[in-house]
Order: C-alpha cells, then sequence, then structure tokens
C-alpha cells in the first residue's frame, strides 16, 4: 500500500470514527465510551498526518512543512497540557474548561489560515474565500470563547453596553468583510499588514461580541462558538485539502448549531436575537413587589418530611456543583428510596453553566439513568409531587418566566416545580440568580428556604433521616 493511499484510507476511518463517537456520546449511557471512539479517531488522523513525510509525491503534499521536531515539540506540549489540566479540573470549572478548549480549536483554525494567506499557499477563488471565512471565524471563536471563560470563571464580573453598541459591532463586522472581500479580489496577493489587520480586528470583534452577553446565557454562548469553532475547522480542512478536517469539521459545526438551536428554544431566544442582541441583559423595569417573605426552615426537619412523602422531585443546579454535593445527594435518594419514596431527577435544558452540565455531574455521583428525566419529560408531574428540592437553582425554576410580563425571563420554559405540595429551596443565601433576577418561588406559601452550603444540608437531611430508624 502506497503513502497516499494509507493517508486517505486513515482519514476515512479517522472520519468514521468522529461521526460514531458523536452518536455515542447523544446519550448518557454510551456517552462516556463515545468520547473514548472520537478521540481514537484524532489519533489516527494526527498520526495519518505523519504519513505525508513517507510520499514521494511531492504533489500529495499540499501545503506541508515537514518539520517533524516542531510538530512532535508541540504534541508534547499539548498532550502534557492537556492531561494535566483534565485530571486536575473539578466539575464547577469544567465550563470554563469546556470553553478554553473550544476557544483552542478557533485559534488552530485561524492559524492555519494565517499561515495559508500569509504564505501565499492558496490557490483558487473557493479555496481562499474559505481560508478568510476560516480564518474570520476561527479567530472569533478564540476571542469570544476566552471573554467567555473569563465571565464563567468569575474574572470579568461586568458587561460592556452602551447605547452605540449595536452600531459599532455592525461597522467593524462591515469592515471586517470588506477586508475580506478584498484579499479575495486581489487573490491573496496583499501586503501581510492587511492580514495582520484582518485578524486583529476579528478578534477585536469577538471580545466585542462576546462582552455584552450576560453569565446567565452563557451555555448559549459555549455552544454558539462551539459551532463556529466546527466551521472555522471545516473551512480550514477543505484549504488544506484534509478530509479528517473537513468532515470533523462539518460534524462538529452541525452538532453546535442543532445545540444552539436547543438551547435559544430552552430560553424562550430567537438564533437572531442570540446573535444581534444584548441577551442576557436584565431589564432596568420595575418587576413588581414580590407578595410574601422567605421562611426558613431545619435542613433536619425538611429531611424528615422527605422521608415519609410519598414522591420527591429533585431539581438540581449550578450550587450543587459549586458545594460537590452530588455524592452526598444521592446517599440522601437511596435513603429515601429505600422508605418506598418515589424519587425522580428533572434538568432544566440550561441548568448548570453549560449544556449537559448537570448529567455529567449526576453521572459522575453514580445516580441511575432512568430516574433522570428532561424537563419536557417531567415538567407535567411536579403537580403530583408531595415534596420538590431544588439544590441550587434559580432561574430555572423561577414561576416568574410563566405569569410576570415585566419580567426579563418571560416566557423562558422553566421546570413547574412551584406546582408541588411542598418545596424545599437549598440555597446559600438570599442573593438573585446568575441572570440578577428575583425569583417568585422563594417567597411562594408552598416554599420553604434551607440556607446553606448544599453538601452540608444533605449531611444534616443524611442524619435527620437515619436517626428515624426502619420503617415507612
Amino acid at each position: 500500500m502506497n503513502a497516499a493511499l494509507l493517508i486517505d484510507s486513515s482519514y476515512f476511518l479517522a472520519a468514521f470514527l468522529f461521526i460514531y463517537g458523536l452518536k455515542r456520546m447523544s446519550s448518557p449511557l454510551t456517552a462516556r465510551s463515545g468520547i473514548v471512539v472520537a478521540g481514537w479517531g484524532m489519533v489516527l488522523a494526527v498520526l495519518a498526518s505523519f504519513l505525508y513525510t513517507l510520499d514521494v509525491n511531492e504533489a500529495a503534499k499540499p501545503h506541508l512543512n515537514t518539520n517533524i521536531a516542531l510538530a512532535l515539540i508541540a504534541l508534547a506540549f499539548g498532550l502534557g497540557w492537556a492531561w494535566r489540566s483534565g485530571k486536575k479540573v473539578a466539575m464547577t470549572e469544567m465550563p470554563q474548561m469546556v470553553a478554553l478548549y473550544n476557544g483552542m480549536g478557533g485559534g488552530a483554525a485561524a492559524a492555519i489560515a494565517a499561515i495559508e494567506l500569509i504564505g501565499y499557499k492558496t490557490h483558487g477563488t473557493v479555496s481562499l474565500s474559505l481560508a478568510v471565512l476560516g480564518g474570520l471565524i476561527g479567530a472569533i471563536a478564540l476571542s469570544g470563547s476566552l471573554i467567555a471563560w473569563a465571565k464563567l470563571d468569575g474574572r470579568i464580573n461586568g458587561t460592556l453596553r452602551f447605547s452605540a453598541l449595536q452600531l459599532v459591532n455592525g461597522s467593524l463586522l462591515l469592515v471586517l468583510l470588506s477586508i475580506g472581500a478584498y484579499i479575495i479580489w486581489h487573490g491573496g496577493s496583499v501586503a501581510w499588514p492587511v492580514f495582520a489587520v484582518f485578524f486583529a480586528l476579528a478578534l477585536i470583534y469577538g471580545v466585542m461580541m462576546t462582552m455584552p452577553i450576560g453569565g446567565a446565557d452563557m451555555p448559549v454562548v459555549i455552544s454558539l462558538y462551539n459551532a463556529f469553532t466546527g466551521l472555522a475547522v471545516g473551512f480550514e480542512g477543505y484549504v488544506l485539502n484534509n478530509p479528517a478536517l473537513m468532515i470533523a469539521g462539518m460534524v462538529v459545526g452541525s452538532a453546535g448549531s442543532l445545540l444552539t438551536l436547543l438551547m435559544a428554544k430552552a430560553m424562550n431566544r430567537s438564533v437572531a436575537n442570540v446573535l444581534f442582541s444584548n441577551f442576557g441583559a436584565t431589564s432596568d423595569e420595575a418587576e413588581g413587589e414580590i407578595a410574601g417573605s422567605q421562611k426558613p426552615i431545619d435542613a433536619g426537619d425538611a429531611g424528615i418530611n422527605m422521608r415519609y412523602a410519598s414522591k420527591v422531585i429533585i431539581a438540581p443546579g449550578y450550587g450543587l456543583a459549586v458545594a460537590q454535593a452530588q455524592h452526598k445527594l444521592f446517599e440522601l435518594v437511596k435513603l429515601l428510596q429505600e422508605a418506598d419514596v418515589e424519587v425522580k431527577f428533572a434538568i432544566h435544558p440550561v441548568a448548570g453553566r453549560m449544556p449537559g452540565h448537570m448529567n455529567v455531574l449526576l453521572a459522575e455521583a453514580g445516580v441511575p439513568y432512568d430516574i433522570i428525566y428532561d424537563m419536557e419529560d417531567i415538567n407535567d408531574e411536579f403537580k403530583d409531587a408531595d415534596v420538590v428540592i431544588v439544590i441550587g437553582a434559580n432561574d430555572t425554576v423561577n414561576p416568574a418566566a410563566r405569569t410576570n410580563k415585566s419580567s426579563p425571563i418571560y416566557g423562558m420554559p422553566v421546570l413547574n416545580v412551584d406546582m408541588a405540595k411542598q418545596v424545599y429551596v437549598v440555597k446559600r443565601g438570599q442573593g438573585k440568580g446568575y441572570s440578577g433576577v428575583e425569583n417568585a418561588l422563594f417567597y411562594a406559601d408552598n416554599t420553604q428556604m434551607v440556607y446553606g452550603d448544599a453538601q452540608k444540608v444533605m449531611v444534616s437531611m443524611i442524619q435527620a433521616i437515619k436517626s428515624l430508624g426502619g420503617g415507612h
């Protein structure tokens, strides 16, 4: 088998592994193996790239600079950093890591575009156009993902908003498109400062696009930039005539786009609203006074009441991840199940800081998948629940989204926890949610607040139930 055929075969197999791995990631039961399968696909694609050095046919080596030593150093550095950071990252920091890795993918695509364009290696209008578009989208994904990481990590707490923001962003995008058209019109034969200005403005646009977005909408932002990165990688794969990059990029881009649509729907937003408005901003308009008061209850008393309930539904949120309370929560669940209490989990599509965050958190604790339900599958059951316990969730359980037209989150689908007979909310304090909106649930007649760190609260509930001894 000659090197060219071996390369093509390897890329075909790698592409198959990417697609098959992504398919398995669609279910919690097979997600772990899907990641492993896709990982082996990436290993194969990387190894196949070194096979170019075995092919004596120079025409079969498009745009390849075979600096093996530099490539191996980069691989060693990347593998070492990823292995170390992946091992030590806490579950609460997983969204930040996803944002960083996503940004690195976009940055890699932008770097490939820069090398191809500045080195005048791109031939043909189609290839040149895709190189320019890939570079633009990749650079935006890089800087935008870095801002998303900083917001998720608490390094940037505010938002950048001013009256002419949309005009500035629109003008900046128009300038970028004009420079890109200029590069294409001249067949890529322009001075290097033009490329430098193009990529610098693209990076600035990524920052300007992300800074106005509120932290509560970061799940949508992560998904959006994931789609951007995939699209950029696919374009650069075409430029390099690399089938594995093309297929992987298009798969990631399409999956990210679909996920963005689902996230936007879950927050009752259109894609246009996500892309072109200051979404995530809380309204300055008065939301009106909320009747009632927050009524505290001891964690042990709440635990005993759950022990004597028939049906308990748990609505987890980011506070559960912050407290690393998932293991103690599952211990509580098992105690309730031993007492013949029916227990289910209700997962909102944007619970946590990224799509699937709560599912991963519960899977880490060993919670069975058959008691974990998506919002649309369980929302009608809350009215039949004796007790609902909300742990660290806020905006996703706010009934104002259904009833208060002046609320910034009005129209957003939420978990119907307020319809249960009794609601316990585990919360560290009386602060507002990530979006800054006051939660009417906390003041409802059937709601009591269990203040404290979620893990300590779980421990108190467990001890209270164990003190009761056997018998239902």
